[in-house]
């Protein structure tokens, strides 16, 4: 028996109709009795489809509940999910297709049953082999090229869905809201697997709506949130009429994570609403939560906190071989543990592990004397201004605590002197288009501040007042298309 049907069986057993999922923009529940009998359906459908333990099957389903319930499912019959983008263009899905080598994908429209396709046998790699039992298969980093494939197996996601319960305290009687995408590490296991574990209840929606959003979580008893940076940016900027009335004093905390959080809008919320924010980092390859800041303090701004539940260590390349930062100096992060992959699904790409198991994140940190953990940016994303190295996040955090900035980000362009230099990208708060007269004095301030901050290196050349910032699903920038964008001047 798997560790999720086990965790599965038990809630059935011990409280078997309180809701598992609620659809937030309808009326559909499961229930724990539910999802087992789920589970169970899913299990013998796919004995007699001849999908064995460990085969990979894609799910790709419009509808939210449908996708967890089939995501689960499967996971707890022992196979392997593959999570499609619903909305992805064709050619997104089939390159994915072409990483994961699903034998079956899971897909469906409607109010019927979900449908059950046979897309042949997997062509297996001999360095990859089957897994005994079930798990995730996830692709990575496809927007730079090739997607690595990541296989999570369940002991993997089980171990970190248990240190989720154990650090935020999820109980049997929190109710968590989640409209981050099914097809993403974070809603998986943070949402969906640790709901599980706590035999909790999920409030499931298919997009963040500003509009009539504290309504819902004031009618949905909502206590905690699992949110990104760009959704708590925005409800920090609601006017005062807007702020909840009884859902402040129930909600425990906000999940903030996928994407840096800038202080000031951590302190904007803070303010606004009295409901405390935890920053956590995490990442795919550690099946998400790697270090989140304790919830009862000290919360650190500014910082996504301490390890939980993994390793982490900050090094710099010394004589050959990386060894550990002394205190403050940024460094490479490196991380291990049990929820950590040891290798990616199609082999590693250099350099990605070392020896002791360590894996190179690609993100840039540093510790403080607290042992508390301050992300600076991506290892891509230094900007070399005539040998100085400039962290985009140390000018961006300057930018959003300007008023009249929604969003910011500063991406490196070259520069025939220089090398590089740091251009701005800015969203102003207000209505858009603004007028010249309006740009012009929100450039001219946006530039005192950064020379009042910031050394000369770091100031941007160019502030570019745009409508919005080029995200991913998860509300990361796309930097790549800042970088091309400020290439062609634009």
């Amino acid at each position: 028996m798997t560790v999720i049907r086990s965790w599965i069986d038990q809630a059935a057993a011990r409280h078997g109709e309180a809701h598992y999922l609620e659809e937030a923009a309808g009326t559909g529940t499961l229930t724990y009795a539910g999802l087992q009998g789920s589970a169970q359906a899913w299990a013998e459908r796919l004995d007699r489809a001849g999908l064995s333990p460990g085969a990979r099957i894609a799910v790709s389903l419009a509808d939210p509940l449908g996708y967890a319930t089939a995501l689960v499912g499967i996971l707890a019959a022992g196979r392997v999910v593959v999570p499609l983008d619903p909305a992805a263009p064709a050619a997104e899905t089939s390159r994915l297709l072409a990483v994961a080598r699903p034998e079956a994908a899971v897909s469906g429209a409607g109010s019927g049953p979900p449908g059950l396709a046979w897309l042949g046998p997997r062509d297996e790699p001999t360095d990859a082999g089957p897994i005994p039992g079930g798990g995730i298969y996830l692709c990575t980093s496809g927007t730079t090229g090739t997607p690595k494939g990541i296989l999570l197996r369940e002991d993997q996601l089980g171990h970190v869905a248990a240190g989720v319960v154990a650090h935020h305290r999820l109980g049997r009687a929190d109710r968590g809201y989640c409209c981050l995408p099914l097809f993403h590490v974070n809603a998986e296991v943070v949402g969906l697997l640790a709901t599980l574990a706590a035999g909790a209840c999920l409030v499931l929606d298919g997009r963040f709506s500003r509009r009539g959003f504290w309504p819902l979580i004031e009618q949905r008893q909502i206590t905690w949130i699992n949110a990104v940076p760009a959704i708590i940016t925005v409800l920090a900027m609601d006017p005062p009429a807007a702020r909840p009335a009884g859902a402040a004093g129930r909600i425990r905390f906000v999940r903030s994570a996928s994407a840096p959080l800038p202080p000031s809008a951590l302190r904007r919320f803070e303010e606004a609403f009295g409901i405390p924010v935890v920053e956590t980092y995490g990442m795919t390859e550690a099946a998400s939560m790697i270090t989140a800041n304790p919830l009862d303090g000290p919360r650190k701004a500014g910082s996504v906190g301490l390890p939980a539940g993994a390793e982490v260590r900050v090094v710099q390349l010394a004589a050959g071989r990386y060894v550990p930062c002394p205190g403050p100096v940024v460094g490479r992060v490196q991380i291990r543990g049990r929820g950590v992959i040891t290798r990616y699904a199609d082999g590693p790409p250099a350099g990605a592990f070392d020896p002791e198991g360590w894996l190179d994140t690609g993100d840039l940190g540093h510790f403080d004397e607290d042992g508390y953990l301050f992300l600076v940016g991506r290892s891509d994303d230094v900007i070399n201004r005539g040998g100085e190295k400039i962290y985009p996040r140390e000018i961006e955090d300057v930018l959003l605590a300007q008023p009249g900035v929604g969003s910011a980000a500063v991406v490196g362009v070259r520069d025939e002197v220089l090398g590089e230099r740091p251009v701005a990208y800015v969203v102003p708060a207000g209505s858009w288009p603004a007028g010249p007269l309006e740009e012009a004095e929100l450039e001219e301030a946006l530039r005192g501040a950064c020379e009042a901050s910031l050394p000369r290196p770091k100031q941007p050349s160019v502030f570019c007042l745009v409508p919005e910032l080029p995200v991913g699903p998860t509300g990361k920038v796309a930097r790549r298309r800042l970088r091309e964008l400020a290439m062609a001047g634009r």
